[in-house]
């Protein structure tokens, strides 16, 4: 089966030069359409990395183009009430027809997130167990059945309206690198949505997650995603360069050495691309969802260009 290229809408780039005009950003998805990409994706911040809420900017999305894939990538669910949020998939299910993805975490342990968690009046250390039990209320209430409910949210025989376009609710990717997430991974969750930082990691990271859902005994497939940024230039030292200021301004004050030791990047000729993401590919991924360093309609055509030929 070939694999899925994705492309993720710069949100956060936006709001950071202060361009926050959300046309641009639909135009981009639009050309993306055009140019022959399987999916369209959205990140997710309150203050951490302030930028467009992804719920409410993919509405706009799926109402703009009508065959891509639409995904959060990563969505916090655990700093939304889990009745609130289901209502808000299950309408954003509806309006893109089914084609709605959540990649889904619980947030790194940074002073920024931290401080993020705090604001919106969410402990950071009880981080995991709300997520994992607003995501199990959430899909009793894609269920379109009376929910019994006696847990941190209490509901007595409630029915959600709408449900989902797609029955039980979109799928759950999950954006884990640590040991007990790769395990939890495979038991409950759809897809795997890591970041990086190579190919090798990435393979042997994945052999664990289709470990534990084998031993889970689920005969279902799980999606193998990456998540990866790119700067394309002729010149490598030029686009080696252009993705340094960018990962500095994007995660600061995290080091870019940092964010390069934890993250998949490629800064160099379009021409080496290809191979690059074939690592990824080979070693079991079959979905790429690609974020661009610099230019976007540059970027967004060079690749295309590399698609049609691989």
């Amino acid at each position: 089966m070939p694999v899925a290229i994705g492309y993720l809408l710069p949100t956060r780039e936006r709001v950071m030069t202060g361009n926050p005009r959300t046309g641009e950003l639909l135009n981009l998805a639009s050309k993306a359409e055009d140019l022959g990409f399987n999916s369209l994706w959205v990140g997710d911040s309150l203050l951490a990395r302030p930028r467009h809420d992804p719920l409410t900017l993919l509405a706009a999305v799926a109402a703009r183009v009508s065959r891509p894939l639409l995904g959060t990538a990563i969505l916090l669910p655990v700093l939304r009430n889990p009745v609130v949020l289901a209502q808000q998939i299950a309408t954003l299910d509806q309006i893109s027809e089914g084609r709605l993805i959540l990649g889904i975490g619980i947030g790194a342990d940074t002073p920024a997130i931290r401080a993020e968690f705090t604001a919106a009046g969410i402990p950071f250390e009880k981080r995991l167990g709300r997520t994992l039990e607003g995501l199990r209320l959430c899909k009793a209430l894609w269920q379109g059945e009376p929910v019994e409910w006696d847990g941190r949210w209490k509901l007595s025989g409630q029915t959600l309206g709408p449900e989902p376009y797609r029955r039980g609710g979109p799928p759950l990717w999950m954006g884990t690198s640590t040991p007990e997430g790769l395990i939890r991974t495979g038991r409950y969750f759809d897809g795997w949505f890591p970041l990086g930082p190579d190919a090798p990691t990435f393979k042997a990271r994945w052999a664990e997650v289709q470990k534990s859902a084998a031993e889970a005994g689920r005969s279902e497939s799980v999606t193998a995603t990456m998540y990866l940024t790119i700067s394309l230039n002729d010149d490598a030292a030029r686009a080696q360069s252009v993705l340094n200021d960018y990962l500095t301004n994007y995660y600061a004050p995290a080091p870019v050495s940092t964010m390069r030791r934890v993250q998949a990047c490629y800064a160099g000729p379009a021409g080496e691309l290809a191979e690059w993401l074939a690592t990824f590919v080979s070693a079991g991924a079959s979905h790429l969802v690609l974020r661009f360093a610099g230019d976007h309609d540059r970027h967004l055509e060079t690749v295309s260009r590399l698609l049609r030929v691989t």
